[in-house]
């Protein structure tokens, strides 16, 4: 019997030694492949990975969950560079920044770390914009650190607690420990196998570009410690978020709101037009697509971006499109 355990024992210690080893090595491919495009700047114990370009008033963009700052390079980035400072970040713990040891993963953590930012780089009250999560992070930017920022920029942003659904479910581990056990064991295996499942939900109903992998980098979520901070991303959520939610009708500057009508991952109308209903001086407008518009709909969110870049603090708020 003991010989039977002490196999059972060593079988399992083969196997995890075995899946860590796999993990690593498909974490060091992916970095490989998919190195540093940008600069490092250190904002308290987090190391931000940033891109900029042009000259001009500054537009900062903060990507989403399990995202990173590739996931903007389908926007035509150079044209409004000609005219702005653009700057697109990493979201501490993902793409190739790192999360401090003592950092938090609270949305209020990383709108700090957002607004530090833009003070250490010298911005004046750029633009934010913020996708998905990144959107949520931006309104929390301009509700904490109101004087950081001149508008909200919000591409399908998350604003109201919901379901993560199926594409995220498999985020929802509480427990820190079992997180990490999870990313560094079998997170990498499921999330090759089952990735293309969650892309098509992520980007339906449009189809996945076919070099979303490499240009958009979502070659960079096989990695273990991309889950592990997607997760504590998503964990962390309802602990603030429906705070958030009863202030904002206090937000003092322009919010501008681009949403699909087919979004798979959040409904226009709980997010958008709820917040419109909150905040009424919400641009809130309407366009046919999914979620991941900057990808999907580049030539339609560029010129989204392109009316708010240019008149950053005058732009009247409009209707609900329809």
């Amino acid at each position: 019997m003991t010989l039977i355990f002490l196999s059972i024992i060593a079988v399992c210690v083969i196997v995890i030694a075995g899946l860590v080893a796999f993990s690593l090595y498909i974490a060091r491919r992916v970095e490989k492949a998919l190195p540093p495009q940008g600069r490092f700047i250190d904002i308290g114990a987090d190391r931000i990975h940033y891109v900029e370009y042009g000259n001009g008033p500054p537009i900062v963009f903060v990507h989403g969950l399990s995202g990173q700052l590739r996931n903007f390079a389908y926007l035509h980035m150079d044209e409004l560079a000609q005219t702005h400072r653009v700057i697109l970040i990493d979201r501490p713990g993902s793409g190739h920044s790192t999360r401090g040891a003592g950092s938090s993963a609270s949305i209020s953590a990383q709108a700090r770390t957002v607004a530090l930012f833009i003070d250490a780089m010298g911005l004046n009250k750029p633009v934010l914009v913020g996708h998905s999560l990144g959107g949520t992070i931006a309104l929390a930017v301009g509700l904490n650190h109101q004087t950081s920022v001149s508008r909200l920029a919000l591409i399908a942003p998350l604003t109201h607690l919901v379901d993560p659904g199926r594409a995220f479910g498999g985020l929802m581990i509480r427990s820190s420990l079992v997180r990490r056990i999870v990313s560094v064991t079998v997170a990498t295996p499921f999330a090759i196998k089952g990735s293309r499942a969650i892309l098509d939900i992520v980007f339906g109903p449009e189809p996945v570009p076919s070099d979303f992998a490499t240009k958009g980098g979502g070659l960079l979520g096989l990695r273990p410690r991309s889950f592990y901070a997607a997760s504590s991303d998503m964990m962390a959520v309802p602990d603030e978020l429906p705070a958030m939610e009863n202030r904002y009708a206090g937000l003092r500057m322009p919010v501008d709101v681009l949403y699909g009508r087919e979004d798979k991952i959040l409904d226009w109308r709980s997010h958008g037009e709820t917040l419109k209903r909150k905040l009424d001086r919400t641009n809130l407008r309407l366009v046919d697509g999914g979620h991941m518009l900057p990808v999907t709909a580049p030539l339609v969110t560029m010129e989204w971006l392109r009316t708010i870049a240019d008149e950053p603090l005058t732009t009247p708020a409009s209707p609900l499109a329809q």
